[in-house]
């Protein structure tokens, strides 16, 4: 069932405007720099970016270029990436999370940042002075993570009735912030939280054995790209232990049982529409923050079914997609 669920946005004139043709400068070719911990330029997200800017009438070898610097999960290597892409003077720079926007933004205070997806308060983190009017030279789309984790816990207990005690595995680099967000809606639904580190791929087997330890009924994945990228590893070893995980999309894809948030595609696809105004002259600190518009719930029954659960009606005619 395809379910579409909005947020009211911040300055949503940036979706609503018509799309207009590229800048008209023969024989220009903008270069558009992308800082991620990615492991391929061969994503969904990216994907859904190129598509984005073909849209906007934006061809790669003719008018535009993309220029992948991407650390494959490794933070110590952003600020270097960063760096060779203020040097190859690229005209603007899209960033994927929190950390590779610090890193860029510590490179650069004069080219425009785009966030594409990944950073949930661009505000507290020091990157705009509002969503109205950044003010910098960041912009972008925000992911309102803080907000959509309460959803997850009441989702995810809706789904397991019976669930009393959750535990919340969350990467302390990036996803603490998200963590009271967890308390409040647990404590509201009675449910005991356990919080587990995992600051590495390293880190993830013995944090699955801290999280055995405190017995709990399912596992709440919170949202960070190191996470993200090895999903299939978390999948694994929460299988293993025969519980039930929620996480950001893709991970019911990966073998997981839930997951609900904003569309990362979709908001990389906003973000071709920041880079577009951009090239034609806006200033980032002028530009909204935007939030994002599409919101996805997918249920994975193969996995309840391993599992021997039986997901209740209410929350199945809810979902944007269920995995048979």
């Amino acid at each position: 069932m395809d379910r579409r669920v909005f947020v009211t946005m911040v300055g949503g004139s940036i979706v609503t405007a018509p799309f207009a043709a590229a800048p008209q400068q023969p024989g220009k070719v903008w270069r558009i720099g992308v800082l991620s911990m990615a492991p391929s330029p061969e994503t969904q997200v990216f994907e859904a970016f190129r598509k984005g800017l073909q849209e906007l009438g934006y061809v790669e070898g003719k008018n535009i270029s993309l220029d992948f610097r991407l650390s494959t999960g490794h933070v110590d290597r952003l600020g270097q990436l960063a760096s060779e892409l203020v040097r190859h003077r690229v005209d603007v720079i899209v960033t994927d999370g929190g950390v590779p926007t610090r890193a860029a933004l510590s490179a650069t205070k004069e080219i425009p940042i785009v966030i594409g997806t990944g950073v949930s308060d661009p505000v507290a983190q020091g990157f705009a002075k509002s969503l109205a009017r950044p003010g910098g030279n960041v912009t972008g789309v925000t992911t309102i993570d803080t907000q959509v984790v309460g959803k997850q816990v009441e989702l995810l207990r809706e789904a397991l009735p019976t669930l009393s005690r959750l535990a919340v595995l969350y990467n302390p680099q990036t996803s603490r912030t998200m963590l009271p967000s967890a308390r409040v809606a647990a404590s509201s639904l009675n449910l005991e939280v356990i919080s587990v580190e995992a600051p590495s791929p390293d880190a993830l087997p013995a944090a699955f054995q801290s999280i055995a330890r405190g017995r709990p009924g399912a596992v709440l994945v919170l949202a960070d790209r190191m996470l993200y990228d090895t999903r299939a590893q978390i999948v694994g070893l929460a299988a293993k232990q025969r519980l039930p995980l929620m996480g950001e999309r893709p991970f019911p894809e990966a073998g997981a049982l839930l997951s609900y948030g904003a569309s990362r595609p979709d908001s990389y696809r906003l973000a071709a529409t920041y880079v577009d105004k951009i090239l034609k002259g806006a200033k980032p600190g002028d530009l909204p923050i935007q939030q994002p518009t599409k919101f996805e719930l997918v249920i994975n029954l193969k996995a309840a079914k391993a599992l021997g659960l039986t997901i209740p009606q209410s929350i199945l005619v809810r979902a944007d997609e269920i995995i048979q």
